[in-house]
């Protein structure tokens, strides 16, 4: 594979910096999550009052993630979210965690990206993933397609397609030699062209050794899904770093990783705020998703020996508690893994729940307001 350039992106653009005590830098990253008797739109304003106190104390960068055909997560269109929260903030960074490349057209995903990256220069990343974020008929509607595979097989080279629209360079010859993404660098070199030629840096996001390898292979940063594949992301973080080969986009390896965490003001609340999100989850592994149940329901619903099983490994990798349990626990997980940096999603029925999350965690480490 050809490499992947870059040139006008520096390594600073995507390294973080901790803030308070805490060991590496935070971001959050934000599911857009619709609780029971809440709508879309009371979720989406939440999310700009959450990247909103993000940007306050100090988190590095607001995510969010692609997903489809899930009633209690509205974040299908993640270029339109961040569009939006985009004009709501001033310095935090803004990217997709991620956009799901094969069910999309590459220049579309550039466009789309390069439009954010005029919004709001250099604030604005761009991760992608090769899953589809959904379920397999959902993914075929999107696609137009039932050779689901194909997509995912392909995605190297999707991600070369993608990569060479963002920085205007097909080689002479090339079908797409003559196509644009606008906006994009061919504005700069353009005759009176005052663009500048930078455009958001490419992250690959994975929940396996694939993209790990690829990210190592290829010298660009790489997030990993700990919140839902914590077994293996020792394995892939070691397999990224020792894959990795230094690039124009990083000199050394940068790795982040996805933390379900959840702060309330004591044990019992933090508890019963997590279970919503595992009952919510045990409902779409069963095929039955729906919105974020309550509290109450949570607490009410009778769990069969097998779905209680369930509950309990996925609340095992949920770090969730008091302040300081929390901070203890992100501090153990930053240590065991070597993360350069945590991505917290705090999964809860309530966007009060959440916000109040994010803060607690943010005072646990003194981080000061900005």
């Amino acid at each position: 594979m050809d490499e992947i350039r870059g040139d006008e992106i520096q390594g600073d653009e995507i390294r973080g910096t901790a803030r308070g005590t805490a060991p590496v830098p935070l971001s959050v990253l934000d599911l857009v999550t619709v609780g029971q008797g809440r709508t879309a739109s009371q979720a989406l304003r939440t999310g700009v009052e959450i990247a909103r106190l993000a940007e306050r104390r100090g988190f590095h960068r607001y995510w969010v993630a692609e997903h489809h055909s899930m009633p209690g997560v509205a974040s299908s269109s993640p270029a339109v979210i961040l569009a939006h929260t985009a004009a709501r903030t001033e310095r935090i960074r803004l990217g997709s965690g991620g956009v799901m490349l094969p069910n999309h057209a590459p220049l579309v995903i550039a466009e789309q990206f390069g439009t954010l990256e005029a919004m709001a220069p250099g604030r604005v990343d761009l991760g992608l993933g090769r899953a589809p974020g959904t379920d397999g008929a959902t993914a075929a509607a999107l696609r137009r397609t039932d050779r689901l595979n194909e997509g995912a097989d392909d995605f190297p080279q999707q991600l070369m397609e993608l990569t060479r629209f963002l920085d205007d360079d097909f080689p002479d010859g090339h079908p797409y030699a003559r196509i644009h993404a606008v906006p994009g660098p061919v504005q700069a070199t353009a005759e009176g062209g005052v663009q500048s030629p930078a455009r958001p840096p490419v992250w690959l996001l994975g929940s396996s050794g694939f993209s790990a390898r690829l990210a190592g292979v290829l010298g660009l940063p790489f997030a990993f899904a700990h919140h839902f594949s914590a077994q293996n992301t020792v394995p892939a973080l070691e397999l990224y770093r020792d894959s990795f080969k230094p690039s124009t986009v990083l000199d050394a390896p940068y790795a982040l990783i996805g933390v379900a965490a959840l702060a309330a003001d004591d044990e019992r609340e933090a508890r019963r705020q997590v279970l919503t999100g595992a009952l919510s989850m045990l409902r779409l592994r069963s095929g039955r998703p729906g919105l974020v149940p309550t509290p109450e329901e949570a607490e009410a619903y009778a769990f069969s020996p097998m779905e209680r099983e369930f509950v309990d490994n996925w609340l095992v990798n949920i770090v969730h508690g008091t302040p300081d349990e929390v901070r203890s626990g992100l501090d153990d997980l930053a240590k065991r893994t070597g993360a350069d940096e945590l991505m917290i999603t705090a999964n809860a029925h309530s966007g009060e729940a959440r916000l109040r999350s994010y803060g607690l965690i943010a005072d646990a480490y003194g981080m000061p307001e900005l």
